[in-house]
């Protein structure tokens, strides 16, 4: 979208104070856990653009809940199954060797959007160790949210999300669907269906020294998770509402994640 496009969707700039606002309207709650999936260009003409936004986010759920993002970084995801583009299959098996290493302060996200990559910058903003799949966070429970990321399995149990999941967290949808929320990944991991496994060489800082990580994981896909998620929304609803010229959807993220579990081993 343009910045035009996004001028054009609102009748007055989009304030700090809209973004807590229209969060509060919608449900959310001072002191709660809250994992937020955003799309930027959808709430339209934001002044301070993505740092307004993530203001909005802070104050809302205050220094008393706690923010969490994910901060992901699919360069350091296995280089044979890139796509857009593909790379050489000669440049495939050394290219973990030819990267630096992932450090959580420095490595820039890519693909999960603005907002997240300008959060994980912030004050107090502490992110995950995980080099393809950290999450990063801001608030009272940040660092025990980050903490001990598992390599192996990283979107599973112990991950971040599982944390949210313990503090009966909600998730926050802003301007994008259920196909870019995070803790159905959870589901699938939790879930019992016949799976394919894989295994990641990656390098970390540990200790001050370069190291290479192997870590497993499982194959994901996100093809039915806007199935899974409307046919949670019909069982048991959600909050919706708009923030900025967003459409947004607020709901329990352990309600969902158990309830994609059944539907995952129903139908996959």
């Amino acid at each position: 979208m343009t910045e035009q496009a996004a001028i054009e969707r609102v009748e007055s700039p989009v304030t700090v104070d809209d973004i807590a606002a229209d969060c509060r309207a919608l449900g959310v709650e001072a002191g709660e856990t809250l994992i937020v999936h955003s799309s930027m260009s959808a709430l339209g003409w934001v002044a301070g653009q993505q740092q307004a936004v993530v203001e909005g986010l802070q104050r809302a759920v205050t220094e008393e809940g706690t923010l969490v993002v994910p901060t992901h970084s699919p360069q350091y995801s296995d280089s044979a199954k890139w796509s857009n583009p593909p790379i050489p299959d000669a440049w495939v098996e050394a290219m973990p060797e030819r990267l630096p290493p992932f450090r959580p302060e420095a490595t820039p996200s890519r693909g999960v959007g603005a907002v997240p990559e300008c959060f994980r910058t912030f004050p107090d903003a502490v992110r995950s160790r995980h080099p393809e799949c950290s999450f990063a966070a801001w608030g009272a429970d940040a660092d025990a949210i980050v903490a001990d990321h598992s390599y192996d399995y990283g979107l599973g149990d112990g991950s971040p999300l599982a944390e949210v999941y313990d503090r009966d967290g909600r998730v926050l949808l802003l301007g994008v669907g259920h196909d870019v929320n995070t803790s159905l990944h959870l589901a699938e991991h939790r879930a019992d269906f016949e799976k394919e496994h894989v295994s990641h060489r990656a390098p970390v800082i540990e200790d001050d020294e370069r190291v290479m990580v192997s870590y497993d994981d499982i194959v994901t896909t996100t093809e039915d998770f806007e199935d899974v998620g409307a046919a949670f929304e019909s069982e048991f609803g959600a909050e919706k509402g708009s923030v900025g010229a967003a459409d947004a959807t607020l709901l329990s993220q352990p309600e969902l994640v158990d309830f994609a579990v059944d539907w995952f081993e129903t139908h996959r």
